[in-house]
C-alpha cells in the first residue's frame, strides 16, 4: 500500500495517540479507522456511529477468533 503525508493538527494526533494506545492500533492505523467510520457514517445516516465502528471491528476479526451466534434459550419460567 502506497502511503501519502498529510498535515494533521495536533491535538487531533494526541488524540489519535491516545484512542490508539487504548485500542492496541498505530496512530496512523486510528486516524484511518476513524476516518472509515466516518465516511461509513455519512454513507449511512441512520446508523449510530457506535454500532459502525462495532461493526467494522467485529468485521476485522480473523475468523477463527469469532464464535457463532447461538440464540439464549427462552427462559424457564
Amino acid at each position: 500500500m502506497s502511503t501519502v503525508s498529510v498535515r494533521i493538527d495536533e491535538q487531533l494526533v494526541s488524540a489519535a495517540r491516545a484512542a490508539a494506545k487504548a485500542e492496541f492500533r498505530t496512530v496512523q492505523g486510528q486516524v484511518e479507522f476513524w476516518a472509515t467510520v466516518g465516511r461509513a457514517a455519512l454513507d449511512n445516516p441512520d446508523l449510530p456511529a457506535s454500532f459502525i465502528a462495532e461493526s467494522l471491528m467485529s468485521m476485522a476479526e480473523p475468523h477463527k477468533e469469532s464464535t457463532t451466534f447461538a440464540p439464549r434459550s427462552a427462559a424457564k419460567v
